[in-house]
């Protein structure tokens, strides 16, 4: 739809601009007529039919040449002919109270009269040789030059309606229109069936890619899921029942062995019990069970559970009115677990605390400790804890803000709840 509202507003723009630019060359072609016209009247009308002494203003020879204008010259587009001398005088004109008058001659017509050739201009009205051509509206003058019986150059000049210019220029756009507005419109349809057929490509590409990466989501999420299932059944329930078997074995064996092997069995119970409670630290990593049966409180408070366990004083806090999607549930769990996890392993953190709550319509997590600290920005490249955590909260469109100095780090993450 928006490639068809660009194209129609481009076509539009096109049939515009083309319009525009075709009138003006139709003009052209409709001057260029007016033009010719008049070379053909100078050189087949005008020119044989002077006589001598029509300079002079001999009234036979005005005579003669006034019939042949009005019966030649006066024909068609052409309103008004004068014939002017090097002077200015008007020597003829078909408007007989113009004949002897004397007006000034521009640059143009000058130069028409020492070199020859022809020029065509919109008339200026508001001369006074040209007060008669008023009643005509605007009009079209084009002189050339042509010689009196003597040698003399004289300044042909017909006058024609520009309406009839534009009549003309009509009748030529007329007949190019259809070509040009239709071959924009069979572009326009092409195009759009081809982009059509190609967004459809797209959205079965984009169903396809989509469908693949739940897929792997879902695969990877029933794997972490199996192998925290496999865990918890097999190695942690045998870790914990060689755990319970060693402290039975050391208490009921007290008297009857020495005290330094009782010692070292209680030893190892006690290891293995701190093994068994960090294997079920990375089985919430792995994969939290709380996380969709109890809800994302219950997750979070997971997450502090291994912080606890190392004797950090951790806090959190959850207040929603209602359970996030579960895919932000997922996202905030996740963004809380690598900011726990770094603030445990790596900034050395005494105090914890999680908080998860309302903004308007998102949710806020901020994971706060005491910590070193670290530069966001200057993380090895081999770490990319933080760099996936960018990219799925940018994903989601969600914030991401990680503010860090020698007294600790706060991890801030902003994403809508639906």
């Amino acid at each position: 739809m928006q490639f068809l509202a660009i194209g129609v507003l481009a076509i539009a723009v096109l049939v515009v601009g083309s319009q525009w630019l075709s009138k003006r060359a139709a003009v052209q072609v409709a001057v260029s007529d007016s033009r010719r016209t008049t070379q053909i009247l100078a050189s087949s009308v005008v020119q044989p039919a002077l006589r001598p002494g029509i300079t002079q203003g001999q009234a036979a020879a005005l005579d003669k040449f006034d019939r042949v204008a009005l019966h030649r010259l006066i024909v068609g587009d052409v309103l008004r002919i004068k014939i002017w001398d090097q002077s200015g005088r008007i020597v003829y004109s078909d408007q007989t109270q113009l004949i002897g008058e004397r007006f000034s001659l521009g640059a143009d017509e000058q130069a028409i009269l020492a070199h020859g050739g022809i020029e065509a201009e919109v008339s200026d009205l508001s001369k006074p040789e040209n007060r008669f051509e008023r009643r005509f509206g605007q009009l079209l003058e084009v002189y050339t030059r042509v010689h009196a019986p003597d040698g003399q150059p004289l300044l042909f000049e017909a006058y024609f309606s520009y309406a009839d210019i534009n009549r003309r220029s009509a009748q030529i756009l007329n007949n190019f229109r259809p070509i040009t507005v239709g071959a924009l419109l069979v572009f326009l349809i092409l195009a759009g069936l081809l982009v059509w057929l190609l967004a459809r490509r797209l959205d079965a590409a984009a169903r396809d890619r989509e469908r693949l990466l739940l897929a792997a989501v879902n695969a990877s999420d029933d794997e972490r899921r199996r192998i925290a299932r496999d865990l918890h059944d097999g190695v942690v329930q045998d870790l914990a029942g060689t755990s319970f078997a060693l402290s039975a074995t050391a208490q009921e064996a007290a008297g009857d062995l020495d005290p330094a092997v009782t010692a070292q069995l209680e030893s190892l119970g006690s290891g293995i019990r701190n093994s068994l409670r960090d294997l079920r630290s990375l089985l919430v990593e792995i994969y939290p069970p709380t996380l969709r049966s109890e809800g994302l409180a219950a997750g979070v408070d997971d997450l502090a559970a291994p912080a606890i366990a190392r004797g950090i004083a951790a806090s959190t806090s959850v207040e929603l009115s209602r359970e996030p999607t579960p895919e932000v549930s997922a996202l905030v769990w996740r963004v809380a677990q690598e900011a726990v996890r770094n603030a445990v392993r790596h900034a050395h953190a005494t105090r914890l605390d999680l908080t998860v709550r309302e903004v308007e319509d998102k949710v806020l997590l901020e994971v706060r400790d005491n910590g070193t600290g670290f530069d966001p920005q200057g993380v090895p490249a081999g770490h990319l804890g933080l760099r996936g955590l960018r990219d799925l909260v940018s994903e989601a469109g969600g914030e991401l803000q990680i503010e860090s100095s020698t007294d600790g780090t706060l991890v801030q993450l902003k994403v809508r709840s639906r």
